[in-house]
């Protein structure tokens, strides 16, 4: 895994959007930042991107392990909270390595989510859980919509990955899943509408430009 300009100019893309995007997100701008010397090691040390993403999924899957297993409780909650930061982690440095990375980070994001969520069929409607799992990819997939269509990528809006992570440590942490899971699940939706409309916006400034 060669260190190399490309790598770097994605990262660099990368928090310039995540400045733009609003919301939590904005802050996954100083988390990358906070992370560029665990970046370079790993360029250095030859990591492939790959075993990165696992180990993302892997912390998902921890997440979904704590929410199943452990009850309510600031205990509860502080786990989730790290296992789900180190998730996010995982997902920044993926993308950040190589190319590459940025494709595995894609499938990875949905896998370690859809991981974490799982965990909630201990305890809450299996109905509910699969619309809040389906809600979550939405976002997504309509930002990946957005950029093969030479529109750009579109960051935030009200539910986006960040504040689905904190959803769930606060349901580890005080219950109440139908609330958390419907709000994850509702606001997921809301989220990919507004990237929706935001994309259709730039699409009509894109054609008033020719």
């Amino acid at each position: 895994m060669p260190r190399g300009p490309p790598a770097m100019r994605l990262v660099a893309m990368d928090i310039s959007s995540h400045a733009a995007a609003g919301g939590l997100y904005s802050f996954k701008s100083w988390y990358a930042v906070r992370l560029a010397p665990v970046r370079r090691g790993l360029v250095a040390a030859n990591v492939p991107p790959a075993a990165i993403t696992m180990m993302g999924i892997v912390f998902g899957g921890g997440a979904g392990a704590a929410l199943a297993l452990l009850r309510p409780g600031p205990a509860a909650g502080a786990a989730v909270a790290v296992l789900l930061a180190a998730r996010l982690a995982c997902a920044n440095l993926d993308g950040g390595v190589t190319p590459l990375g940025s494709v595995l980070n894609e499938a990875g994001d949905r896998a370690a989510e859809l991981a974490a969520l799982a965990g909630c069929l201990a305890f809450a409607p299996a109905a509910l859980v699969l619309a809040a799992a389906l809600a979550a990819t939405l976002p997504s997939w309509v930002a990946l919509a957005g950029a093969a269509a030479g529109l750009g990528r579109i960051q935030g809006g009200p539910v986006g990955k960040t504040e689905r992570c904190l959803l769930l440590a606060l349901l580890a942490a005080i219950g109440f899943p139908v609330v958390f899971l419907g709000v994850l699940a509702v606001g997921s939706a809301v989220t990919a509408l507004v990237r929706i409309l935001r994309l259709a916006r730039a699409a009509r400034t894109a054609r008033g430009a020719r």
